[in-house]
């Protein structure tokens, strides 16, 4: 088991797991089309660390990028990605001003 640092926050990726798989599951925001790598709409900035494809992407890769649906992390890595922003409604902004 490694570690990967993004934007906002370190997490562990589990045995088996794809980069894309560990990213969504820790609530990160990525745009995904094929998980195949022929599209390349997850490629993401590798700021530091290494990864490994399962299956060679299709889709071009440039240098500092990598595609997460096919790739496993290899060494402790960090890639620009953020936590998905949620949405608050009226109510929930209201309780949450009563709580503080």
């Amino acid at each position: 088991m490694t570690t990967v640092s993004t934007t906002d926050t370190l997490i562990r990726v589990l045995p088996g797991e794809t980069l894309l798989e560990a990213l969504e599951r820790t609530g990160h925001d990525v745009e995904y089309q094929c998980r195949g790598g022929y599209c390349g709409s997850c490629r993401l900035t590798l700021v530091e660390g290494e990864v490994v494809y399962t299956q060679e992407p299709l889709a071009f890769v440039g240098p500092n990028e990598v595609v997460p649906c096919c790739c496993v992390v290899k060494t402790p890595i960090k890639v620009e990605c953020s936590l998905r922003q949620v949405e608050t409604s009226a109510d929930d902004k209201s309780q949450l001003a009563l709580d503080l």
